[in-house]
């Protein structure tokens, strides 16, 4: 069957779409992607692989702020990578990150938390580790999240980054980064 990728904002989709995304994520990971999960990849931009009418696969990019040397960044920040189970392999991983990528003019940088799984097609696009300390802006204040530490990728776009200086993330609710 043919495929084909498709980019729509998230007021673009029909409750129809975004009810097949979200069956398509749950199923992709294991039932274990969130109601959090699944509200951080709303609200921007949805970059799809289509069979026929049905989604097999997907990845959001949305606007974040992150703190970095002393400004804030305009940061296009990457949820809910995911391709069905029975069509892995075939490319369309790539696919999705190609069309996300694309996106990279309207922001300072491009982030990401990388899963174990996601970290080979990350490396290979030339997403670059984030090796210093990371943060959040939480309501009471900076909060260190070391356990997010070695799982936050970048993709610099037209801000210098120094890689091994602290990086804050904006506060949202369930995962943070």
């Amino acid at each position: 069957m043919v495929t084909r990728m498709i980019t729509a904002h998230t007021g673009e989709l029909t409750p129809e779409e975004l009810r097949a995304v979200r069956t398509m994520l749950d199923a992709s990971f294991d039932d274990d992607f969130t109601d959090d999960d699944w509200e951080h990849g709303l609200g921007g931009t949805h970059v799809m692989v289509l069979e026929g009418d049905a989604v097999i696969a997907h990845g959001s990019l949305v606007l974040r702020r992150l703190l970095h040397g002393g400004r804030s960044l305009r940061a296009g920040y990457v949820e809910g990578v995911a391709v069905r189970p029975d069509r892995r392999g075939s490319g369309h991983a790539t696919t999705v990150m190609a069309g996300l990528e694309s996106l990279a003019s309207a922001y300072d940088l491009l982030a990401l938390s990388a899963s174990d799984d996601g970290v080979a097609l990350y490396e290979s696009r030339g997403w670059e580790l984030w090796r210093g300390p990371t943060s959040v802006l939480a309501p009471t204040g900076i909060e260190p999240t070391p356990d997010d530490d070695g799982s936050v990728y970048v993709l610099s776009g037209r801000t210098a980054l120094d890689l091994d200086g602290p990086l804050t993330c904006d506060w949202r609710p369930g995962d943070v980064w």
